[in-house]
This record gives structure tokens, sequence and C-alpha cells, in this order.
């Protein structure tokens, strides 16, 4: 190349060259401006996170503290000041340990070692120093990992014991109060299914008192005409005396009455008897261990209970093998029966012809209870509901919506169930099983 003399003229760019490098002057300066229009957004996503994190870390109601693996704070929020008292300081770049008793500080240490190593998150109750003294917290020990997910150090959560065990203590006062409510629900519903059976159970005795009182006035009249012959005999009346007296007292006659008013005067009160003891039967707590039993008997009793209290007309038939035995509580299992029936009884109000059938079956080991009726039946869009507690489709002040339910819940706790039947081609069907009497 030959070098450029001061005799000879300095080259210059042509009109192009100049062009090119204008062209090149205005992309690096797009490409500045785009990078910091770029810069600053990213400068606020990262403000507005910031602000974001600050605000959630102030709102917390546990205390927050990160820390390096030497146990180094680098960072610390939270409810720090409520928990641990505004006297106490937690800076970054200070000792976890400082914070911590040092008769717990052992235990720390070896839990957050263990956790760096790649334990599993834990959970350890810590005392820290306040200027009121220890304050025990459950600690809340997590890996802290970075990008190639090894661990830096670990994220410390902590809230006072005292609030846990509050909190634990409110929970456990409220399941009690929860269960006395279910149980007070329960008998709430048994007194209810009693309650509509008063006007069947008045009637049920009447008749029979009745029987037998009509039977006591009877024996009463029969004793006095026995009373007045023995007088005579007694005091010495001659015999064609008292052949006219034996007939005009019809002593043969009151004789054979006598026999018939004694034994409906028996039969009034057995049946009286009976009803007493069904009426035990049906108002029993439940109480009573497992046993096995007559389903059928159980529910043809249950079943005959409901009719006598309702005003419907209806047939009650049971089909099927009707001598079936279960095994659970009878008191209870009755309480299932009656809602049922008194259930579908409500429902075949109005019905032309109205017919029930409770059929008895067996299935892979348990005793089934199907209760049909003719009534019309259940919509689809509610069948899914008539298991909610409170779900009715009764009027106000007819139904607690409470029966089935409860229902429900029976069955299962006998290990059984209590399911609407999927078709029932019109009319209702609910099924219930029961484990047999064999069943483990």
């Amino acid at each position: 190349m030959t070098p450029i003399t001061a005799d000879q003229p300095a080259q210059v760019f042509n009109e192009d060259a100049w062009r090119d490098v204008v062209a090149a002057m205005d992309r690096t300066y797009s490409e500045l401006v785009d990078y910091q229009e770029r810069l600053e957004s990213q400068n606020r996503e990262l403000d507005e996170l910031r602000r974001f994190m600050a605000s959630v870390l102030s709102s917390m109601s546990d205390l927050l503290i990160v820390v390096d693996k030497t146990r180094t704070i680098e960072r610390a929020g939270g409810a720090i000041r409520r928990i641990l008292g505004p006297g106490v300081t937690v800076s970054e770049g200070a000792r976890l340990d400082d914070l911590v008793d040092p008769a717990a500080r052992a235990a720390l240490v070896e839990t957050i070692g263990q956790v760096i190593r790649g334990r599993a998150p834990t959970t350890m109750d810590v005392d820290f120093t306040t200027p009121d003294g220890p304050a025990p917290l459950e600690l809340s020990v997590s890996p802290r990992l970075d990008r190639r997910g090894r661990s830096r150090g670990v994220v410390l959560v902590g809230r006072p014991v005292g609030e846990l065990r509050s909190a634990y203590a409110e929970l456990a006062a409220s399941h009690d109060a929860l269960q006395s409510a279910q149980t007070q629900l329960v008998r709430n519903e048994k007194l209810a299914s009693l309650g509509r059976l008063v006007a069947g159970v008045a009637h049920e005795l009447n008749n029979p008192i009745s029987f037998v009182y009509a039977n006591t006035h009877a024996l009463e009249k029969y004793t006095e005409r026995l009373e007045r012959y023995f007088e005579a005999v007694q005091s010495g009346r001659s015999r064609p005396e008292l052949a006219a007296l034996r007939d005009e007292l019809r002593l043969e006659q009151t004789v054979r009455n006598l026999r018939t008013a004694i034994t409906g005067a028996r039969d009034g009160a057995e049946r009286v008897r009976d009803i007493v003891d069904d009426l035990r039967r049906l108002s029993a707590d439940g109480g009573g261990e497992v046993v096995g039993f007559d389903l059928g008997t159980t529910a043809r009793v249950a079943a005959d209970w409901v009719a006598r209290g309702t005003k419907t007309p209806v047939k009650i038939t049971f089909s099927g093998d009707v001598t079936r035995r279960a095994r659970g509580n009878p008191g209870h299992v009755q309480q299932i029966v009656m809602n049922l029936v008194q259930n579908a009884l409500d429902a075949l109000a109005g019905t032309g012809d109205p017919r029930l059938e409770l059929r008895l079956s067996e299935r892979d080991g348990a005793v089934v209870l199907q209760v049909i009726d003719n009534g019309p039946g259940i919509p689809a869009a509610q069948a899914q509901s008539v298991f909610d507690p409170f779900f009715t489709t009764k009027e106000v002040g007819k139904g607690t919506g409470l029966g089935l339910a409860i229902s429900h819940k029976i069955a299962e706790e006998h290990g059984g169930a209590l399911i609407l039947c999927p078709d029932t081609s019109g009319g209702c069907c609910f099924e219930l099983s029961l484990p047999g009497e064999e069943a483990p």
C-alpha cells in the first residue's frame, strides 16, 4: 500500500459510506432507547414486587427469619415486634443464636444443619429470648434453595405456642359442641317422630282400656248377684226359695258371662301390655350394644306404629324373606324405618290408591330392606339433596329436614348404607342395607 504524503490530497468518504455510518448510529441509538425502556420497566416491576413482598411480610401474623448456612440473618420480618416484644431488635447481619435461649440453642443448630443437608422441612418448639423472659414458639424450619437447587440456608416461620394451644382448645371445644348439638338433633328428631304417633297411641290404648273398664263393670254386677245368693244360702232359706232366687238372678247365665268377662278383661290388659312394650322399644335411647335381630319384625313394629298415627288409609304389605336377621342396634334401625315410612305416608297423602311395600332380601352377605311407595316420587333435580341436613320438600312446620340425614348417618355407623333407589319406574324407593347377623 502506497502511503499518503503531505503533497497528496486526503481521501474523502463517498456519499454511500456516510449513509451507512448514520444508519448504524441510528440503530445503536434505537437499541439503547429500547434497552433503557426495558430496564425502566423491569425496575418498576421490581419495585412493585418489593412493595408487594413488604406488604405481605408486614401483614404476617407469624415471625419470619431467613438465615444462611452460618445462621447469619439475611432477612427478617412478619410480626417480630409483636411476638418478641418492641425491645428486641432483629437486623440483617445479626446472629440467630443470639435470639435463642441458650438451653434451646443446641437443638436448633442441629435441626438447621439437618435441613440444610437435605432433610425434609420440620417443626420444633424453641424458646426465644425476650426482655420478659423466654418466649416459646412453634418454629417451622424449611430449606432455602438457590437456582441450582442447592441449599443456601433456611427459612424460619414461628408463632407463639400459647396461641396454638388456645386455638387447639377452641377447636376442641367447638368439636365437642358440634357433637353435643348433633346428639341433641338426633334426640329431637326421634322425639318428633314419637310425637307424630301420639294420636295413634291414644287410640290404641283407649280401645283395650275401655274394654277392660266395661268388663270390670260387668264383673261388679255379677259379683253382686252371687253375693245375694250366698247370703240367702247362709241365712238357711229352703230349697224351693233358693231355686226361685237362682232363677231370678239368672245365676247359670251369670256364671257363663263371668268367665267371658274375665277372659275379655285379660285380653284387654294383655293388649295394653303389648302396646306399652312396643312403646318402650320405640322410645329406647339406642344406647345398647350391637346384636343380631330380626329385621322383618323390627320393620313391622315400626311401620305399624307410624300407620296408627296417620290419617291416610294406606295398604302396607311385606314381601320377600321377612325372617332375615341383621346385625346392629334395633332401636336405631327402628328409627330409620319409622322415618322412611313416615316420609312415604306424607308423600302418599292425596294419592288415589296409596300403597306401601316393605321388601326384604339378601345381597352379598348384607340384609336389604326396600321401602317402596306409589306416590309422586322425587324429582331428579332434588334427588342429590335428599340426604342433606335441613333439606325438605314438605311445607314449613311439617318437616325438619333432618330425618333422612340422621337415618343416613345411622346406617353408615352400622356399617351399612341408605340410598335412594336410582330407578323406581314411578313412586319412590329407599333402600337400607345392613350387615347380616353372621358378619364380623
